[in-house]
């Protein structure tokens, strides 16, 4: 109940090595004396130990995945190359180019130099470090193989911020088309019909009925457009805090995108690939099953698998194979469930499962490279409908006033 008490802090310290040189830096621990007594040591004689001050505006840019995907190569390089860990870390941050993410990596450091375990420092730091991520940083500690293991956590990290980028690409591109057509279309039709409208104004002539629908909705558009506006940003927000607070509704979109067309293979396929994935780098790790599919539970990213997954679990943990698990859900395909199969028989459940991974992470990438060839078309097909459709109706009395003459 006191750990919340003891909280560690990181000190700027001065003070003389051995040798009677002048030397300088920063020590995390939980107090002032407590930190002189480790610079002692250290064998280092401190002459003045003050508590970091927080900078009075944050700086520096916000901490990505990606930065902790690249942070755990370059570790994970550093360690296999046989340098210390702390001295892993100096390395590692004076290559970083994001202000905040190197403070995050000094901070590591400091609870590492003064004997903290490295899987109890990445703890400290949730919200950047997942459940996962720690215990298999534990694991690799516990067993003595922790550059293995870092190694194996960064290349998880790595393919997982490739798909996730791939499937966030997918998704962008049809959005970015339909907000682009709205937008030009919004435009024509506040900016550039009315001008037709006031020439039309002086024919005397009755309009054709295309000409005269586009006019309506310009007039509309004129009169309603920041009220349209304000309703497609209530709506989306709307639509955001839906399904952040009701699990019901979040689950129903869940499930609705799985079914749907061209995307719903690429998340199909996305979300296989991670299952696959997780569940290998954990069992490899010498994570039990059981504990290893709690994991991939967690990293589902659907609500339909993230069920599943745990149906699955619960099942293992009665005794009944992993194969007959997966099979009795009737959501994973044939080609995982007899690589299941074959790695639960030869006991290279690993391996298996990794060349699943691969197999279904290029099957979202050419879902993705598909989609894009198909949505260039499909753009020009869009934007010519719309900017055509209102040029032609509004040339439409042009060309027939000019038949009449």
């Amino acid at each position: 109940m006191a750990t919340s008490a003891t909280k560690s802090q990181i000190f700027v310290w001065q003070g003389q090595d051995a040798k009677g040189r002048k030397t300088k830096g920063e020590i995390s621990a939980i107090s002032q004396s407590l930190a002189k007594a480790q610079l002692r040591q250290q064998g280092i004689r401190p002459k003045s130990v003050k508590k970091k001050s927080k900078p009075l505006f944050a700086s520096g840019r916000k901490i990505t995945a990606s930065d902790i995907a690249i942070f755990t190569r370059q570790l994970a390089t550093m360690m296999k190359a046989g340098v210390p860990l702390v001295q892993s870390f100096d390395i590692v941050s004076e290559a970083l180019e994001n202000p905040s993410m190197r403070d995050l990596v000094n901070a590591i450091k400091h609870e590492v130099a003064s004997g903290t375990g490295l899987a109890t420092s990445l703890e400290k730091h949730p919200q950047h470090f997942d459940e996962l991520f720690i215990s298999l940083i534990d694991s690799g500690e516990q067993s003595g193989t922790l550059e293995t293991m870092l190694d194996r956590v960064a290349t998880y990290k790595e393919k997982s911020e490739a798909l996730k980028a791939k499937i966030k690409s997918a998704l962008t591109y049809p959005i970015a088309v339909v907000v682009v057509s709205l937008i030009v279309t919004g435009i024509l039709l506040v900016k550039v019909v009315p001008q037709f409208a006031e020439t039309f104004a002086s024919f005397g002539a009755d309009l054709p009925a295309f000409t005269l629908f586009v006019l309506n909705i310009s007039n509309f558009a004129q009169e309603w457009w920041f009220v349209a506006l304000l309703g497609i940003v209530a709506s989306v927000y709307a639509f955001g805090e839906a399904r952040r607070r009701s699990k019901t509704f979040s689950d129903a979109i869940d499930a609705a995108m799985l079914k749907a067309p061209i995307v719903g293979d690429i998340i199909f396929n996305s979300v296989i690939a991670r299952f696959s994935r997780t569940l290998a780098t954990t069992f490899a790790a010498g994570v039990p099953l059981v504990d290893a599919l709690e994991s991939v539970r967690g990293a589902a990213g659907n609500a339909v698998y993230h069920k599943a997954i745990g149906n699955i679990r619960d099942d293992v943990m009665t005794g009944t194979p992993l194969y007959n698990s997966i099979k009795s859900t009737n959501l994973f395909p044939t080609m995982l469930l007899q690589m299941v199969s074959i790695g639960e028989e030869s006991g290279a459940l690993d391996d298996m499962l990794e060349k699943v991974a691969l197999h279904y992470e290029a099957a979202v990438d050419d879902a993705v490279d598909s989609l894009s060839s198909l949505m260039e078309p499909l753009i020009m097909s869009v934007l010519g409908v719309l900017v055509g459709g209102l040029m032609v109706a509004m040339y439409l009395p042009i060309f027939m006033l000019g038949s009449v003459v």
